[in-house]
């Protein structure tokens, strides 16, 4: 069952080294958990709340990592990045004064057209375009 469900190959594998692994992955991520709330609880007084923020960053973890893990069949966690979530509180909705409701509309509109993208494989064409030695310059902190 783990082989079909999750690509472990017993041969490669150990079971105690992946809850170990997946245990370790956990508590890496976990800070996620409280600074997140704590972010967005500067927009507490424009209706934000603090506790859904965290229920839905525990849930968007949940579902991103059984994803990776059941879908791709790839060891990887993922969460809500907190620089995105930092320009979301700080930059668009404190500075440039849109409401919550109204950024995290353009957020879920910005995922459909990714969506789209990717399974019209225009992303592929675009990422394509790109010259390796722009792909490669972050990966060394901008040295070519």
């Amino acid at each position: 069952m783990l082989s079909k469900l999750f690509g472990f190959d017993p041969s490669k594998h150990n079971i105690k080294t992946e809850v170990m692994a997946g245990i370790t992955t956990f508590l890496t991520m976990a800070y996620i958990l409280a600074v997140n709330p704590s972010i967005f609880s500067n927009l507490a007084d424009k209706g934000m709340d603090t506790n859904a923020v965290f229920t839905a960053t525990a849930l968007a973890a949940i579902i991103g990592t059984l994803a990776m893990a059941i879908y791709a069949k790839k060891p990887f966690g993922l969460a809500p990045g907190m620089g995105l979530n930092a320009f979301f509180v700080f930059t668009v909705c404190l500075t440039m004064g849109y409401s919550w409701q109204f950024a995290l509309t353009a957020i879920l509109i910005e995922g459909f057209i990714f969506v789209v993208l990717t399974l019209t494989k225009v992303r592929t064409l675009i990422v394509d375009a790109i010259p390796a030695s722009v792909k490669r310059a972050p990966t060394g902190g901008g040295v070519v």
